[in-house]
C-alpha cells in the first residue's frame, strides 16, 4: 500500500456524505469507503498522494465542523502494507 490514507470521523451519515463529496472534489483522492461505527458515528476513508490526502482531510473537516460534529481526523502518510486488512 504505497498511497497515503486520510480519515474523517463524524456523527451522522448525511454530513459524512456531504464531507466525502467535498473531499473527492477538492483533491485528487479516491474513496476507500465509509464505516458506520455505531451511535451515529461514520468514518470516511480516502487514499492518494500525501499532499492530496492532507488537502482532502482538511476540506472534509471544514465541512463537518460547519454542518455537524467532528470527532477525529487522521492522515497516515506511509501506511504499512498490512493495514489494508483493517480497512472496509
Amino acid at each position: 500500500m504505497a498511497k497515503s490514507i486520510g480519515i474523517v470521523e463524524t456523527k451522522g451519515l448525511t454530513v459524512a456524505i456531504e464531507a466525502a463529496d467535498a473531499m473527492l472534489k477538492a483533491a485528487n483522492v479516491s474513496a476507500l469507503g465509509k464505516e458506520k461505527i455505531g451511535s451515529g458515528l461514520v468514518t470516511i476513508i480516502v487514499e492518494g498522494d500525501v499532499s492530496a490526502v492532507e488537502a482532502a482531510v482538511a476540506v472534509g473537516a471544514e465541512v463537518v465542523q460547519a454542518n455537524g460534529e467532528l470527532i477525529a481526523t487522521k492522515v497516515i502518510p506511509s501506511p504499512h502494507e498490512e493495514l489494508v486488512h483493517f480497512l472496509p
